[in-house]
């Protein structure tokens, strides 16, 4: 296994400024990029530098990586709206779909370009990614679930409601009893009043 590169070395909160700027300034600049991430890191503590050579690599990548992304993302809007989705279950079953597409082509791009294997911490947060989409969709799922049950159980009760009021008008025109009208509603509606 070779030894990691420097570019991986470097801290989360390094990683995230690193791929911000590589965005902004439009891939390009790397002397000018390794300049400022060096000095980032010397203001941070850390003795690493890297160099412009490993930040264009990186940056090579990391915009094949972007432009996977988008693509997929076009394609996904593209697709919903010529297939007229409306369910959410489906655009998740979609989003995940995507997402295991496009991190396949990255790790075998990745796997033939560089000749490196997948860590497995890259492994263990593209599982962790899909499994929050799952996750999502489950929750969702229950969600709407709960609510077309609470809509059904909230028409049920104004249609027992509107059914009281007109027992009640025909129990009065017809003068029954108290005990005769409260056995024909546990009777018609399974409620005494």
């Amino acid at each position: 296994m070779p030894p990691p590169r420097k570019v991986d070395l470097l801290p989360e909160e390094q990683k995230t400024w690193l791929k911000d700027a590589l965005k902004a300034g439009g891939f390009a600049g790397y002397e000018q990029l390794a300049d400022d991430l060096n000095t980032r890191l010397e203001a941070a503590g850390i003795t690493l530098r890297i160099g412009k050579s490993a930040l264009h690599t990186f940056g090579k990548e990391y915009s094949e990586f972007v432009r996977y992304q988008e693509e997929a993302s076009a394609w996904a809007a593209d697709w919903m709206k010529d297939n007229g989705l409306e369910e959410e279950a489906q655009r998740h079953n979609v989003l995940f779909q995507m997402i295991t597409t496009l991190a396949f082509k990255v790790m075998q791009h990745q796997m033939t370009q560089t000749g490196e294997n997948i860590s497995p911490q890259e492994l263990h947060f593209l599982g962790r990614m899909l499994k929050d989409v799952m996750s999502s969709s489950g929750i969702r799922q229950k969600l709407l679930a709960d609510e077309r049950k609470r809509v059904a159980e909230e028409a049920t009760r104004a249609e027992r409601d509107r059914v009281a009021v007109a027992m009640d008008g025909a129990i009065a025109e017809a003068g029954l009893s108290a005990e005769l009208a409260s056995d024909l509603r546990a009777k018609v509606l399974g409620v005494s009043r």
